[in-house]
């Protein structure tokens, strides 16, 4: 059997990790793009009622638990999972878990300078469904930036990549593809 790859984005809004998945899995076979905001989307738009005001979002981080299980267990595809992953708690006992299994762990850090990330977001057309205690992207990018986050080292996974632009992405991907 082949050996499973699970990458993991790791960065800020707007940094670039849903464009990066989604090249990703156009050139990696036999792999899957798990992303959080998809999760939040359909349930701000379908169960809206269910959520939380403020408290911690349960209801989408276990609709993506069962997703993620339901590929480990009943596929052999690779995972790309893009989500901001920027605390080192969750990050590290998700690595452990998935090197457990006899994954492949990456992690993709995506370190894009604050000036692209205000430009990004002034100019996003993304739609906000996604945001639950955010009016805008903005705001969910300053809330960030206040955030106490530890960078992923290279201990955590087998193999680290810091993307600070698109050029690194290009050669990162095909990194990625070459290691699969």
């Amino acid at each position: 059997m082949k050996k499973r790859i699970v990458i993991m984005t790791v960065g800020k809004t707007h940094s670039g990790k849903t464009t990066f998945a989604k090249a990703l899995e156009v050139h990696l076979p036999n792999s899957v793009v798990i992303d959080q905001d998809n999760h939040a989307e359909f349930l701000n738009t379908h169960y809206k009622s269910l959520l939380p005001k403020t408290a911690t979002n349960n209801l989408k981080y276990g609709l993506t638990q069962m997703i993620v299980d339901y590929a480990v267990n009943e596929t052999d595809c690779h995972l790309i999972l893009c989500n901001s992953n920027r605390g080192i708690g969750g990050r590290v006992r998700f690595l452990e878990y998935y090197k457990s299994l006899g994954f492949t762990t990456i992690v993709l850090n995506f370190d894009i300078p604050e000036e692209v990330l205000l430009e990004r977001v002034k100019n996003s057309e993304r739609s906000t469904s996604i945001l639950r205690t955010a009016l805008n992207f903005e705001e969910v990018l300053m809330r960030q930036n206040g955030e106490e986050v530890t960078d992923p080292s290279e201990e955590e996974a087998d193999y680290l990549y810091v993307i600070k632009n698109t050029e690194d992405a290009q050669t990162v991907i095909s990194e990625i593809v070459r290691l699969a």
